[in-house]
């Protein structure tokens, strides 16, 4: 059972093409900055740029009235997923209005963990989960009942953790299935963090329409 863990690993400019929470999104010319479609109609912010092996996904969710756009939803317009191509992105410019960055950029590298389910006897009454085994394992010493949980950024693929399947978003264009793409973590300290409402992010994407939609549980 193998997963690909993103770990925390320090700061980046702001417009690098690193995997990275915060900065700037980099997108494709001609890219128009993505706009609350839930209430607020403001600019979303930009989360997160993780390049893949076809592209990048770069993720928008709005936090301009926390808890009155519902960006939690993935059906309510206040969140983006974009599969960008993976040449020709240059930095977009950035709105002068609205909660639209992060404060801190975090660069991210990712580290394979490979674990036994049965060796593991903290889930007895739940049915093994990826990457709950491999975020809570991460630089756990033997004797400690925590490691180091909040240098873990998310995962890349895999399959979405503990995540109902009344809950897996469809397309927002064909309306289609989508496939689950990365976990994100609200980050490493208050002053890097994403605002998830203190759960676990979910980005899922069409790679037919090259684009997704985000949710938390």
């Amino acid at each position: 059972m193998q997963t690909t863990l993103m770990i925390y690993d320090g700061t980046a400019p702001a417009d690098s093409d690193v995997p990275r929470t915060g900065g700037v999104p980099l997108a494709p010319a001609g890219f128009a900055w993505p706009m609350c479609g839930s209430c607020c109609g403001g600019p979303l912010q930009f989360f997160a740029h993780l390049p893949v092996e076809d592209g990048v996904l770069s993720v928008f969710v709005c936090q301009n009235d926390p808890g009155a756009c519902e960006f939690w939803d993935a059906a309510s317009g206040a969140n983006r997923v974009y599969l960008f191509p993976r040449e020709g992105l240059q930095p977009v410019a950035v709105p002068e209005t609205g909660a639209t960055l992060l404060p801190a950029t975090s660069a991210i590298r990712t580290h394979v963990v490979t674990l036994d389910p049965e060796e593991n006897d903290d889930h007895d009454e739940l049915e093994p989960d990826a990457y709950d085994l491999a975020r809570s394992g991460w630089k756990r010493e033997p004797e400690e009942r925590f490691g180091k949980q909040r240098e873990v950024l998310g995962s890349l693929g895999g399959s979405p953790s503990y995540l109902e399947d009344d809950r897996l978003p469809a397309c927002p264009s064909c309306t289609g299935t989508t496939e689950f793409a990365a976990h994100l973590e609200e980050g490493i300290s208050a002053q890097t963090a994403m605002n998830l409402g203190g759960q676990l992010g979910y980005v899922f994407v069409c790679r037919t329409c090259r684009e997704g939609a985000f949710l938390t549980d």
